[in-house]
């Protein structure tokens, strides 16, 4: 059988967990598409995975594979998955399955989309994960619609730089919160109202929101509920918002976990080339610098993604 290098963890922990080892190419089961990985973004989730604090892996699935979004080349596909042949370009997120950060990634043919043709590859590897999270915070769960107001926390990291634009697309009056250099990304985004975080109180400069799209959970969080309007929603990708305050400001609450999509990648590529949404991309490693990459993300404040240069070691 064929094999492959992939960075593992065989153990949660900290950096010194993640090994970069050979492991045999896996085959596609009917509905399944085999892509070789050409470039893969890092995501905050990779850094819990690798430190055990991200739920949906546990010790049943070690030893796991980390990476969850790529750009790449169909290989081989699966007798049902017919939508695909070897050779087509495509993004995707893997959702839980075994990672991206590998010479080649296995995923359910549903969750692929062409990837967008207007940008490179190092572009394409740094979308789905992010742009997905953000499209399904705004839209499938805050049913953020046209002329509404949405205030998005750290709006210039990678979800957030993603939710700017579509929000702005979508035609709502769109607030950010930022800081430093993260002022002029966002307002080059089409952002409404920057709000320095570190200067001023968000609760001083946003009233009536409908909806709030939270990236940092915690006492932002928490403070968020002073701006949420009667009917409203506060939509978190992080820790579960109180069902108590909800309930207490006539708004609604959750907590999700982005899904794999592929008709939302599709969509979201047709933007990127149709020049109405952007990527930002601050920073490129190659494959054996894997960690080096995620210690980038960790240190905090990336404006926009860190993404893997797969075929450069």
């Amino acid at each position: 059988m064929r094999q492959m290098f992939a960075y593992r963890i065989h153990e949660f922990g900290g950096p010194e967990v993640l090994k970069r080892q050979k492991i045999d190419v896996p085959m596609p089961a009917d509905h399944e598409v085999l892509v070789r990985v050409r470039t893969a973004s890092a995501n905050p989730v990779d850094i819990k995975t690798r430190a055990g604090k991200y739920p949906l892996i546990g010790t049943d699935k070690l030893p796991y594979t980390l990476g969850r979004d790529f750009s790449g080349v169909v290989e081989a596909v699966g007798n049902a998955a017919l939508q695909w042949k070897a050779g087509d370009e495509v993004y995707g997120f893997v959702g839980q399955g075994q990672g991206a950060y590998a010479e080649f990634v296995l995923v359910d043919a549903s969750a692929l989309g062409r990837r967008p043709t207007t940008v490179d590859w190092t572009a394409a590897g740094a979308v789905p994960l992010a742009a997905l999270t953000a499209w399904q915070g705004l839209f499938d769960h805050g049913y953020l619609n046209a002329g509404e107001r949405v205030l998005i926390h750290a709006g210039a990291g990678g979800v957030g730089h993603f939710a700017v634009q579509f929000a702005k697309i979508r035609g709502a009056q769109v607030f950010v919160t930022a800081s430093g250099e993260g002022i002029q990304f966002v307002r080059g985004l089409g952002a409404d109202h920057v709000i320095d975080y570190s200067q001023q109180r968000f609760e001083d400069a946003a009233r009536d929101m409908d909806l709030v799209f939270d990236l940092v959970g915690g006492e932002t969080q928490q403070r968020s509920w002073a701006v949420v309007k009667s009917g409203g929603a506060l939509i978190s990708t992080l820790n579960e918002p109180s069902q108590i305050e909800a309930t207490s400001h006539g708004a609604r609450a959750a907590r999700y976990t982005a899904r794999p999509v592929g008709k939302q990648l599709a969509e979201i590529g047709r933007l990127i080339d149709e020049g109405r949404a952007n990527v930002k991309v601050t920073a490129t490693f190659p494959f054996d610098a894997i960690p080096d990459a995620l210690a980038t993300l960790e240190k905090g404040h990336v404006r926009g993604k860190v993404v893997v240069d797969m075929t450069k070691s």
